[in-house]
């Protein structure tokens, strides 16, 4: 498709990004640090990490990865932690060691977590020890050999780390039990790292940065092979696309969203690091009070989030009253922002809520709105420098500007394919080299995207995708059910939530009873919401579940 989008640009956003600036991601957070040594970078729990900090404790623990636990390059590490400061050290120590980083959900059930190390053939994990107990009931199962334990408070200053981590285990009862034997401390081993020196390990744009998992139409999460080269375009593009309004070491940006989300790790932990910004980092936004606190110490430029955050935060008493004199830029990713949000938005703070698109198997970011839009447009925005996008039919035919079809994404940032799965990489990659997103759109005669529906049957919970075809391979193990079948329903506060619609093979079987086998199988945003019990589901002529219709 031709590139009118270009015309939509603003002043100094160039059409192609320099691909070849950087080798790979280790190179813009080495130049980072130096360009930015004395500038805040991280801070959580009233510590802030400066860049020189950054850089000594991550080039400690990446030499501890290699010396002490003998990782080699290209040997994957699986980060399991909430937003704290130990997080941006241990995933840059792993990628300054020449290593694959799996970011891990610590909410995870053993189900998942066994089938996310297994299939990622992690050599180590690196986890806070409130999630130990699950790593606990799946490690003899695993590939993993070596396991580092943080609590939440280890890089805060004497005596508040003590504190901290006393308050969380004993008062708040925040840590179950667990026993791993040989598991390593996490401040003994930045201790043991500073005692050696980190190798330079030989990184290009070939070599693989990430293995981030998704979701997909087998229900079973495949891992997107995202590369340093994948990684360093989309963090060229991402910062091309915020050069007209922010300025180098200047920014506050709110991190609310988790690190090991494809749209905050990119957007927030690794772009805003290469322009020398400062990452607030939020562990709890579920706290709604608390994390509107927080907010009011700080005149922040930047947050990025998704709808149910941003509305969270409009129905909090106090959030009005806040200082938005510096926010330039609030960023919506993840999920649809609802028109409604977003002119409540504008209205309470006087900043715009720009709606961005992306998946992780683009790293994420395809298309934005300028960051310049006056107001909520609707448009999911333009394709980012050097992207291309094709609206295709069935037939996989390109289609014209104003014709809806699937939107396929070709460019820099998409990943080389999913780990150990060329049979799903084959699904969704095109002859001509462009990904099929799934989603159902079309581009306007201003070059701007526009989303209609999804052909996927995906459910989206609060930005997080959620496979039909896990939950009902879940649910179907239950000696209670015969079929069932799971959809999406609209929700307020989530924007979907996960409905399961079953025919019951004991006629005693409640809906409480499935909620609750499902809280001890599933992550807490893919427990269905909505139980309804049928004689029969509606079927295809050859035996398929028609969710359309129950839809």
């Amino acid at each position: 498709m031709e590139k009118i989008w270009l015309r939509e640009y603003p002043p100094g956003v160039p059409a192609e990004v320099d691909l070849n600036e950087f080798v790979s991601l280790r190179d813009i957070l080495e130049k980072s640090c130096r360009q930015f040594a004395d500038y805040p970078a991280y801070s959580n729990m009233g510590m802030t990490l400066r860049y020189r900090d950054i850089d000594r404790l991550s080039r400690q623990f990446g030499a501890f990865l290699q010396k002490m636990l003998g990782l080699s390059k290209g040997e994957r590490v699986a980060i399991m932690m909430p937003n704290v400061l130990q997080y941006p050290v241990a995933l840059f120590g792993a990628l300054r060691a020449g290593l694959t980083v799996v970011n891990v959900n610590p909410l995870y059930t053993a189900r998942e977590l066994e089938h996310q190390l297994i299939d990622s053939g992690a050599s180590a994990v690196v986890i806070v020890e409130n999630f130990a107990h699950t790593l606990q009931a799946v490690l003899g199962k695993t590939p993993v050999k070596n396991v580092v334990v943080t609590q939440v408070g280890d890089l805060l200053p004497f005596p508040k780390r003590t504190l901290i981590n006393f308050v969380v285990k004993r008062i708040k009862k925040l840590v179950p039990a667990w026993a791993i034997p040989g598991a390593i401390p996490f401040r003994r081993a930045l201790a043991a790292g500073a005692a050696w020196t980190l190798d330079d390990v030989p990184l290009d744009h070939h070599d693989l940065a990430f293995l981030q998992y998704t979701g997909g139409t087998t229900g079973v999460a495949k891992g997107a092979m995202l590369t340093h080269g994948n990684m360093v375009a989309n963090l060229q593009q991402a910062s091309a696309w915020l050069s007209p309004i922010s300025k180098p070491a200047e920014e506050i940006v709110i991190t609310a969203l988790p690190l090991y989300h494809i749209f905050s790790l990119t957007a927030n932990c690794l772009t805003f690091m290469k322009v020398g910004a400062h990452n607030l980092l939020i562990t709890n936004p579920r706290d709604m009070p608390g994390f509107v606190k927080l907010l009011s110490k700080t005149r922040f430029s930047v947050i990025t989030g998704v709808n149910t955050l941003f509305n969270g935060l409009l129905h909090t008493p106090g959030f009005d009253r806040l200082d938005f004199s510096r926010c330039k830029l609030a960023l919506g990713g993840g999920m649809a922002v609802q028109r409604a949000v977003a002119e409540r938005w504008k209205q309470v703070t006087g900043t715009p809520l720009i709606e961005a698109y992306g998946l992780t198997e683009t790293s994420p970011a395809v298309c934005v709105n300028p960051l310049t839009l006056p107001e909520y447009n609707g448009s999911i925005g333009l394709p980012l420098p050097s992207t291309e996008l094709s609206i295709r039919d069935e037939a996989d035919r390109e289609l014209g500007v104003g014709d809806v079809g699937e939107i396929c994404v070709r460019g820099p940032q998409v990943m080389r394919g999913y780990w150990n799965r060329p049979d799903e990489t084959a699904k969704v990659m095109t002859a001509d080299g462009f990904l099929r997103t799934g989603d159902i759109g079309y581009v306007d005669e201003q070059g701007y995207t526009r989303i209609v529906d999804r052909k996927k049957d995906m459910i989206l919970v609060s930005g997080f995708n959620v496979y039909p075809n896990e939950i009902e391979d879940v649910v179907a193990h239950h000696p209670g059910v015969l079929e069932v079948a799971a959809v999406g329903v609209p929700d307020e506060k989530s924007g979907e939530a996960v409905k399961i619609v079953l025919v019951r093979k004991d006629p005693n079987l409640t809906a409480e009873a499935v909620i609750e086998y499902c809280r001890q199988n599933l992550t807490a945003y893919k427990v269905p919401r909505h139980v309804e019990f049928r004689a029969e589901l509606p079927k295809s002529n050859v035996g398929k579940i028609l969710r359309r219709l129950l839809r």
